[in-house]
């Protein structure tokens, strides 16, 4: 496993101890099989689609969670024993495991809406950034009142 360095950050970042630990959350994501199989597309400077293929699962075995800027998508295939049984297969290519995807959200970054299609999981995202995080310009001279 690779370790990478990050004390060069330190010296020229502040907050980067936040870098760090997304780092090191995608690490240990690049763990994660590969299936089910996802897009993440950009729609708009500010809006984000992840597209992920669950063919066989309905919106009833899918659940969709939010917690600590992380994504958690699950899907759960109620085990059918008796139809397990009964089903022979020549071939088996469509996969109907359980499955845990989970995908790190930027700061302030929220989930609109999530829509089902034609096997395809569709979940909206978009960043909205509050007034006081926005930039603004400082002249020189002045003096900037808190509301305390």
């Amino acid at each position: 496993m690779r370790t990478i360095d990050l004390s060069p950050l330190y010296r020229s970042f502040i907050g980067s101890d936040h870098l760090a630990s997304l780092v090191d959350a995608a690490t240990r994501t690049e763990k994660q099989s590969s299936y089910p199989p996802y897009n993440i597309e950009v729609l708009d400077e500010d809006k984000y689609r992840v597209t992920m293929a669950i063919a066989g699962f309905s919106k009833d075995d899918v659940t969709i969670e939010v917690q600590d800027n992380t994504l958690t998508i699950t899907g759960k295939k109620p085990s059918d024993d008796e139809d397990s049984k009964e089903r022979k297969f020549l071939h088996k290519g469509i996969s109907e495991r359980s499955f845990e995807r989970k995908f790190q959200l930027g700061d302030h970054v929220k989930v609109l809406a999530a829509d089902m299609e034609h096997g395809l999981l569709h979940i909206d995202m978009e960043r909205v950034i509050p007034e006081a995080k926005k930039p603004r310009q400082i002249e020189i001279g002045s003096r900037l009142l808190e509301n305390n």
